[in-house]
């Protein structure tokens, strides 16, 4: 297997999936769980981005072409999505929402939805790295070693990802309750600026097409 095709390969998706910018939000949509909790979502949030972003490295770009739904409707309805999971972490909706108080108990269906969404989807697999595997697959010319080898770098960028959501535990343990709260409002907002950026490149691909 030629270097460059596995240092493009291994640069493009942990860029794409950004381990380190995950832990401060997994700590935010974590907030409430214990060390177990928190590390089942971990467990399945990787488990379900690993999935996803291979399923979309051999099949998605045909998927899409077959639903007739182009990669820039994918990161506006995904934007838009992750937008309003930031308003809710900034106004403290969610728990309104569900009635629930701050040190409510966590449900298995509550860390399973977590697990799938906002984390699984759109932070890890999000429309950059779904189309980086879509533009990675296409590259290795349906080479079965190629692919093998895509598949194990994925692999290691979600181990990355999942290492950096196991140190994040520690980290909450030493911001305490009040640093949760003030941390949680703050990325609700860096949330809200991605979620936007999302939306506004989806709108410029569709405009430039126009």
């Amino acid at each position: 297997m030629p270097p460059d095709y596995i240092s493009a390969a291994l640069v493009t998706i942990l860029v794409t999936l950004d381990p380190p910018g995950l832990a401060p939000i997994f700590l935010s949509v974590t907030r409430g769980m214990n060390a177990e909790q928190r590390r089942g979502v971990a467990v399945r949030a990787s488990l379900l981005a690993f999935g996803i972003l291979a399923f979309f490295g051999f099949g998605g770009e045909l998927l899409l072409r077959l639903l007739g739904v182009g990669l820039p409707a994918f990161r506006i309805a995904g934007g838009l999505l992750l937008f309003y999971i930031a308003f809710e972490m900034v106004f403290e909706r969610r728990n309104e929402r569900k009635q629930h108080t701050a040190d409510v108990a966590i449900t298995l269906d509550h860390i399973r939805n977590v697990a799938a969404f906002p984390l699984a989807i759109p932070l890890m697999a999000g429309p950059g790295a779904i189309t980086a595997m879509i533009l990675l697959a296409g590259r290795a010319d349906g080479r079965p070693l190629a692919l093998l080898t895509l598949v194990t770098v994925l692999a290691f960028g979600i181990a990355c990802c999942f290492a950096v959501f196991l140190a994040a535990e520690r980290v909450s343990k030493l911001l305490g309750v009040t640093g949760n709260v003030v941390l949680t409002r703050l990325l609700g907002v860096l949330l809200a600026a991605l979620a936007v950026q999302f939306v506004v490149d989806g709108v410029t691909v569709l405009t430039g097409r126009a």
